[in-house]
């Protein structure tokens, strides 16, 4: 596959075992409604219980996780971290507007954020139960194979996206080549449309862009030949709601 000279040489960022198991662990109580025990835990991680217990324990000492009862669930460190940051992970788009989207275009639409090298829908308006579906349970999906991740990818510092890319199966190459070969016009418009590369249709997505990063994606999905034959209008109505959320993040 091609990629630009400066990617060649980017060494990506090396990933630690005890902190992707960390990771791992807040993700598993975090998706379980009502808690997981450390042997439950262990077994998910296929890990000893006796490292996965000091990890555990050390994460319910800093407020990161709770005990009820043996069962463990996610503690209020991450709310407060959120809270002292002043932010939740995309503030200038509400479900209304994905409503407004979604009565105008009349398709499924969603609000995408990128967390480590995959996608998550975070919210949706949709008729189409497998929508529904990817954004309640926060099915990870591939950023090199949606609409919405191609915008996330191209928001990226360079540094992270190489390291992305360099990632991929051979079976992914003809998809990077047409990424790179969008990638200036996306980072110059803040719109992708109609890529092409997903299993579940094709998309339109437009950056939302707060402080000057992108920090999630909306996007219309539906068959390729209708969002082939409604680009255009997609692409217009998006390019609109993106004025206005850009108009909310820069209010005092």
């Amino acid at each position: 596959m091609t990629q630009p000279e400066d990617a060649l040489n980017v060494r990506g960022r090396s990933r630690h075992r005890t902190v992707d198991r960390i990771a791992a662990i807040l993700e598993l109580v975090a998706r379980s409604r009502t808690g997981l025990t450390l042997s439950g835990m262990a077994k998910e991680l296929d890990a000893p219980i006796s490292s996965t217990q000091g990890l555990v324990n050390g994460l319910v000492a800093t407020g990161y996780l709770e005990e009820h009862e043996r069962r463990y669930l996610l503690g209020s460190a991450p709310y407060l971290l959120n809270r002292l940051a002043g932010r939740q992970p995309v503030s200038t788009v509400t479900h209304a507007d994905l409503e407004d989207v979604h009565a105008s275009s009349g398709l499924t639409t969603v609000l995408s954020i990128a967390v480590g090298p995959n996608i998550f829908y975070v919210d949706y308006c949709s008729s189409d139960p497998r929508f529904a579906y990817l954004a309640e349970n926060y099915v990870r999906r591939s950023l090199i194979r949606t609409s919405g991740g191609w915008i996330l990818l191209a928001g990226m510092e360079k540094r992270d996206l190489w390291a992305y890319i360099q990632t991929l199966p051979d079976e992914d190459r003809d998809t990077v080549e047409r990424f790179f070969a969008a990638l200036p016009e996306i980072e110059q418009t803040g719109i992708c449309a109609s890529p092409n590369e997903s299993t579940d249709g094709d998309g339109v997505s437009v950056a939302v862009r707060e402080n000057g990063k992108t920090v999630a994606a909306v996007g219309v999905i539906a068959p390729h030949t209708v969002i082939t034959k409604e680009r255009d209008r997609l692409v217009a109505l998006l390019e609109q709601g993106a004025r206005s959320w850009s108009d909310r993040s820069v209010r005092p």
